[in-house]
């Protein structure tokens, strides 16, 4: 038996492990499995090329739990070690850096696991374990070995007797995390992070019915039928999927491939994704994956981090904020790189060269299959555009590359359901919603119902209304206009229709100046002043007598400031609106002809009350005031 000290020059190192590299110690449980894992994918490699000389087979990896005498035991198949190899991979290499370890990243410890950088995985265990043993056998020749290490720098390692080749590592549970010894918590652990491992991992068994057994119908003295129940037989509890979708190739699977996938990622998830997107690249890095759009709300508080990262099959986080552009963390699915380390800090994921490659890779795939889909089944594409919009949008916001290629896919639903692409539109309105300046007009509507007399008004001039209702469509509005020559977007119910977009010919009023002054002067000692501004415009006598609108600028600043950005402010200032009042139609005349104060004030009150209901103004104590004036005009 030999005795030695491992090699490490700063003593208190086991504390620090315990201390400082994960903030979760069930992390260890996913450092272990993950160097099993490697042991065996060795040893597959070594028998490929003909360096190993035994029979790789079918190999897994299992995990045991002896509740009574407190151990949990982790083995695997797979290369194994010799005495050597202990010493110098568990003894030696895995050390070499502990010194560099606590001068440079002691403080930051707390923030990131380091482990990864030094080595230092296989004694995760000790976060856990107060003694670990590993009793291993070389595919060699070589004679087994037995190392056991109490959580001091003291080593014993001596002969063992196992027989079969691999690794057996022991974890004597220390007081207080006996948690680790409980079925379920392992099980939840080894589903959290080994759910995909590319071996197969054994715990415990399970009862089936038996595949090879028909269950017989029979039939008694009385002609009674009864079948007889399902022969059951004990077999292992494997786990893990060793082959998920990800790993295969895109011509392998089926539809049907992929949604089944999407239901073991979220078991909870009744609704089907709306489309997938595989991802499968292994130049300038290594990234393979699946992505699915769910369907989408307009909610913006929507959840997120429901991506899930994994290296070479383990899991690392669903946190993939600096590795998925942030539009995209809105959806769901796996992604898989062998060059985003198992331990780091989000500093480090932001400054990484590879990470900001695969961001951008992620992005240019992502708008290439929309288009692809716009393309291919535009009909399709069109119905799904509701569920779809607000990742489209946010991406048109956030991306600039995404941005650039949006103008192939991204779409404009007008009131009547109609779908145009940015350049269809244009085309489309050109002619008739171009302003006296030379400008296109691009109308739109928020709302439907709220703004359908807005609406009508647009389209008796036969212009296009749009029905833009996202939370950032003032934002992505904004982003049009500073990138794209010549247009504004203007809301139906921001002015009168002639205002919105003006032409050279002008109407005539029918009231004089003096009449405009008066009416003026009238409707400003009836009409709420901290509400409304009043407007005298001189538009068609078929038009509304009266108006209500909402200055674009003020709306659409208020609007960017509750979803963030817009002026600063904006977004706590009281409603304003203008109240546009038609100075040639019959009713106005009559209110400014009208012999009594009263008879004036109830007109101007009674088409103010209609204006508000026709916008949806009039809720709670004021439609209740109106209703009530509308009964004593019956009377």
């Amino acid at each position: 038996m030999t005795k030695g000290s491992i090699n490490v020059s700063v003593e208190n190192i086991f504390p620090l492990i315990k201390k400082f590299l994960y903030s979760d110690h069930e992390i260890f449980l996913r450092e272990l499995i993950s160097n099993a894992t490697d042991a065996t994918l060795k040893l597959k490699h070594l028998t490929s090329i003909g360096e190993s000389k035994v029979e790789y087979g079918t190999p897994v990896i299992e995990v045991k739990i002896d509740k009574e005498a407190k151990k949990l035991h982790i083995i695997d198949q797979g290369l194994g070690m010799t005495s050597e190899e202990v010493q110098k991979y568990i003894n030696e290499v895995a050390f070499s850096g502990a010194e560099e370890f606590l001068n440079k990243y002691e403080d930051a410890a707390k923030d990131a696991g380091i482990i990864g950088h030094f080595g230092l995985g296989f004694y995760s265990a000790f976060m856990v374990a107060d003694k670990v043993e590993i009793i291993t056998k070389s595919h060699t020749d070589a004679t087994a070995a037995h190392w056991t290490c109490d959580g001091s720098p003291e080593f014993t390692l001596e002969e063992a007797n196992k027989t079969e080749r691999g690794t057996e590592i022991i974890l004597h549970i220390s007081e207080g995390e006996e948690e680790f010894l409980e079925d379920s918590r392992i099980r939840e652990l080894l589903t959290k992070y080994n759910k995909f491992m590319p071996i197969p991992i054994k715990f415990g068994t399970k009862e089936i019915n038996d595949p090879e057994h028909e269950p017989q119908t029979i039939t008694d003295e009385d002609g009674k039928e009864t079948t007889e129940p399902h022969r059951k037989i004990t077999v292992d509890d494997i786990i893990n999927n060793p082959n998920p979708a990800w790993t295969k190739q895109p011509s392998d699977l089926e539809e049907e491939d992929y949604k089944n996938f999407y239901r073991e990622l979220y078991p909870m998830q009744f609704e089907e994704p709306l489309f997938n997107i595989h991802l499968n690249v292994d130049y300038p890095f290594n990234l393979t994956g699946i992505l699915y759009f769910p369907k989408m709300t307009n909610d913006l508080n929507i959840q997120k981090d429901r991506i899930q990262l994994y290296q070479n099959q383990v899991f690392v986080t669903d946190n993939v904020e600096g590795i998925v552009p942030e539009f995209l963390t809105m959806l769901r699915g796996v992604i898989d790189s062998p060059d985003i380390p198992l331990n780091v800090s989000r500093s480090y994921l932001q400054a990484d060269g590879n990470v900001k490659k695969i961001s951008s890779y992620i992005t240019r795939k992502v708008a290439d299959k929309l288009k692809s889909l716009f393309n291919n089944n535009r009909e399709d594409f069109e119905k799904k555009w509701d569920d779809i919009k607000i990742v489209i949008e946010y991406g048109m916001l956030s991306e600039e590359k995404f941005f650039e290629k949006a103008d192939d896919f991204a779409l404009y639903p007008t009131v009547d359901g109609k779908f145009y692409t940015f350049e269809e539109l244009t085309n489309a309105i050109k002619a008739k919603q171009t302003d006296k300046d030379d400008k296109m007009v691009i109308l739109y509507a928020a709302n439907k119902d709220e703004q359908h007399s807005y609406i009508q008004a647009a389209k008796e001039k036969d212009y296009e209304v749009l029905l833009l209702d996202s939370p950032i469509v003032s934002h992505l509005m904004q982003k049009l206009e500073t990138t794209k020559e010549n247009i504004s977007f203007a809301r139906v119910d921001a002015d009168h229709i002639d205002n919105l977009i003006k032409k050279e010919d002008t109407t005539i009023s029918k009231l004089s100046d003096e009449e405009k002054t008066k009416l003026d002067e009238l409707l400003k000692e009836v009409v709420p002043s901290e509400k409304f501004m009043v407007q005298l415009e001189a538009m068609d006598s078929s038009a509304s007598p009266f108006m209500i609108t909402q200055p674009e600028f003020m709306r659409r600043m208020k609007e960017m400031q509750q979803t963030g950005g817009g002026m600063f402010g904006m977004g706590h200032m009281p409603e304003m609106y203008n109240l546009v009042v038609n100075t040639n139609h019959d009713l106005v005349g009559e209110i400014l002809n009208t012999k009594t104060k009263k008879k004036q004030e109830r007109l101007i009150n009674q088409s103010l009350d209609l204006a508000r209901l026709s916008q949806g103004l009039l809720k709670g104590e004021e439609l209740t005031n109106f209703i009530k004036r509308s009964y004593d005009m019956i009377k």
